[in-house]
């Protein structure tokens, strides 16, 4: 009780307006009392409007009143200083909205320092100093200033929860334990606690781990965005080089050729005009011999005649005109049509070209590939149209469907000669180069076939060039009984469901290439995990007569 008299009275010798003790107090006429310094700035914003008021009663006052010292108030704060009144504690540390206040200060409540477990209540620094000094409450349980203190009561009991219930998984009180709960898997909650402290620990260690982990994923991220950023840099570069250097290649072609057409021109005109100025001086001779022949004609003495005759008579060898063929003439048109299939060839290649440079662009994956697709639908995003190429064909292989279907005939076809071209095998590549994720099938009859794969650098001639008898290709050999893989020359034997259609996906940044037997499902029936050095093409190595491989349009 004596501490609360000297909360009052530390309340009743405070100003309202500073929250502190009174200094050089005056009363004013309502009859509440302020500092001297806190009162005149608060009127002196009140001067515009003449009218002055109470900050706590608000009662006004006009004019103005003279403020004079209270030296009774005065002395009294004075004495009350001198016998232990404490000045008002600073306004941050009274309780906010936000804060936990102390469950024992009266009016304006102070900040709580610490919250007690088994009380269970809330302190402020002078309320929790019994908890220091009296045996009984200093076993107490203190903690931070929590404003769930009475979330520890058990509703039912009105009792501190110090039992932890395993079987239900809740925190109980001593009656809960031998009412509701008898029987059950009980421990003390501090014992709970410290179980349950362990696995955080635990947990913990693991979250700190994978944040150890994950950090060095993001330094290894920003890491990869400096090389794609360097790479990407140098391949802009380098590619400008190079296109610079084809556009120069092409600028020196067409001067060439306007060089070669501009001599040509020259040479060709030089003899036009050669045989030109030879005519024309024949034409001038002729017409000196007509002139003279004509005089000669005129001439009426005979014997004079006959004297000049022989000599007048007598013409030079006429200039070579065969040459000359008056007709539709063609010049250099043939240079244009010449250029202009350099043109359309150019064209060609880039189209085609093109489009493995594009692929290849956006192909750059720098994350870990995506995984392998698990249904036919998800296999079809990948899906690439292949064709086949006539120059590499065997030449008793028949193509037909727009190129994508391959038959073995016993008569040979007209190919014309073409350094790429099988000659010994039967089988023939694709016309398209593989390169990022695809996705193929092949649909296939009559005795066995290979569907295969391989680099564009595959011998064409004797048993080496066979798909799968070599590190350059690989194959899946079907056969009307079974199926076997080859690479290497080297055979393994595959199970799986029969079926007249194999699917073939290609991961090539991943190294993964996937044989599927489709029918209504797919079934796995082997896969390979390698590193490709160099694009893919497709390809079909057939057995006999009548065998075809039609790669179908998805």
């Amino acid at each position: 009780m004596a501490q609360q008299g000297v909360q009052l009275d530390r309340e009743a010798f405070s100003c309202s307006i500073c929250l502190d003790l009174l200094n050089d107090p005056v009363t004013i006429h309502c009859g509440h009392s302020y500092c001297m310094s806190c009162i005149k700035g608060f009127w002196d914003e009140e001067d515009e409007k003449k009218i002055y008021s109470c900050p706590q009663c608000r009662q006004t006052f006009t004019p103005r009143p003279v403020l004079v010292k209270n030296t009774m108030l005065a002395a009294l704060v004075e004495q009350l200083k001198k016998t232990g009144l404490q000045a008002a504690p600073a306004d941050h540390c009274y309780a906010g909205p936000e804060d936990v206040a102390c469950d024992f200060c009266t009016g304006r409540k102070l900040k709580a320092i610490k919250s007690c477990l088994n009380c269970p209540a809330s302190y402020c620094e002078k309320h929790l100093q019994p908890h220091y000094d009296v045996t009984p409450l200093k076993k107490h349980k203190l903690v931070d200033p929590s404003k769930t203190l009475q979330e520890n009561i058990c509703s039912r009991h009105d009792e501190v929860m110090k039992i932890f219930c395993r079987t239900d998984q809740q925190s109980i009180c001593s009656l809960c334990s031998v009412d509701e709960h008898k029987g059950h898997d009980t421990v003390s909650a501090a014992a709970e606690r410290t179980e349950r402290q362990r696995e955080l620990e635990v947990s913990r260690q693991k979250i700190q781990q994978r944040i150890q982990d994950r950090e060095k994923d993001v330094k290894l991220l920003q890491q990869e965005v400096e090389a794609v950023n360097r790479s990407a840099d140098k391949a802009v570069e380098d590619s400008e080089k190079i296109f610079t250097e084809l556009i120069r290649l092409i600028q020196k072609r067409s001067s060439d050729v306007k060089q070669q057409i501009r001599s040509q021109q020259e040479t060709e005109v030089s003899r036009v005009k050669e045989l030109q100025e030879k005519l024309e001086q024949e034409i001038t001779e002729l017409k000196r011999k007509d002139a003279e022949l004509k005089q000669l004609s005129h001439t009426e003495d005979h014997n004079q005649f006959l004297h000049n005759y022989p000599s007048l008579s007598q013409l030079s060898e006429p200039t070579d005109s065969s040459s000359i063929n008056i007709r539709p003439l063609k010049y250099f048109e043939d240079v244009t049509a010449a250029v202009s299939e350099l043109r359309d060839q150019l064209q060609d290649i880039l189209k085609e070209k093109w489009t493995n440079i594009s692929l290849t662009v956006t192909e750059v994956d720098v994350l870990l590939s995506q995984p392998e697709p698990r249904t036919r639908a998800g296999f079809l995003k990948y899906s690439r149209e292949i064709t086949l190429d006539p120059n590499t064909a065997r030449i008793n292989l028949l193509l037909s469907e727009g190129n994508r279907k391959a038959t073995v005939m016993r008569k040979e076809q007209s190919y014309s000669s073409h350094p790429d071209r099988f000659t010994y095998w039967v089988q023939v590549l694709s016309r398209e180069s593989l390169t990022g994720r695809c996705y193929w099938e092949v649909e296939w009859s009559g005795k066995e076939v290979y569907v295969a794969v391989a680099y564009k650098n595959i011998s064409r001639a004797w048993n080496e060039s066979k798909f799968g008898h070599n590190d350059k290709s690989w194959a899946l050999d079907c056969d009307t009984n079974s199926y076997k893989f080859w690479l290497n020359n080297i055979s393994t034997l595959v199970s799986g469901p029969r079926s007249s259609r194999v699917g073939v996906y290609l991961d090539h940044r991943a190294g993964i290439l996937s044989f599927y037997s489709v029918s209504e499902t797919m079934t796995l029936l082997h896969r390979v995990q390698t590193t490709f050095t160099q694009p893919l093409y497709a390809g079909v190595w057939l057995y006999d007569y009548g065998d075809t491989a039609e790669f179908c349009k998805l």
